[in-house]
């Protein structure tokens, strides 16, 4: 019984000891000491070895710096940098310089968030919508707004009237570049 109890004993530190040290191993190993900060969502995370995201390839245009911007403001950067997938009808810079004089800077204001998220959610399908895949009148509902409507006119692809003018394949969708604004009626 006495070495029952010793050989208990003897158990009973070396399980102490083993977990003492585990859990400082871990505590050493963990994100908040590794130097990642855990505070950033999916579009901070950076790599030379993934395709970019949705928001990463229209950061990086000069031709939509107006589109980030505004993305940036209704608070949907993390959104559209998440798996998706998801297809973005992504006007041009001169698509919003169609839009009536104040009209961009309006939207951009914080009061106006929501109007801005709608308009920018009719821009955005939940889904991959290859344009090899689109055919003349289909409709397709988007994340706000409601509906859009695809023409086929010979070889050009038009969402709601507004010829698609190029198509960026992303890690988590496409990018249609459009040159208008689409406006939810």
């Amino acid at each position: 019984m006495k070495k029952t109890i010793q050989l208990l004993l003897f158990l009973s530190l070396f399980v102490s000891t083993s977990c003492k040290n585990a859990n400082e191993s871990t505590k050493e190993n963990t994100p908040a000491n590794s130097g990642v900060n855990l505070s950033v969502g999916q579009e901070g995370v950076k790599d030379d070895t993934s395709n970019p995201n949705i928001v990463q390839v229209a950061s990086a245009s000069k031709d939509h710096t107006t589109l980030v911007a505004a993305v940036k403001a209704a608070g949907l950067v993390t959104s559209l940098s998440n798996a998706g997938p998801f297809t973005v009808f992504a006007p041009t810079n001169a698509a919003f310089d169609k839009l009536p004089a104040g009209t961009v800077e309006g939207l951009l204001k914080p009061e106006k968030k929501g109007d801005l998220e709608n308009i920018l959610g009719y821009h955005t399908y939940v889904g991959n919508l290859k344009i090899d895949y689109l055919q003349d009148g289909q409709e397709f509902d988007m994340v706000y707004g409601g509906k859009i409507k695809i023409t086929k006119k010979g070889d050009k692809t038009f969402v709601n009237g507004s010829e698609i003018l190029a198509t960026i394949p992303t890690s988590n969708g496409i990018i249609h570049v459009i040159g208008d604004v689409l406006l939810p009626k």
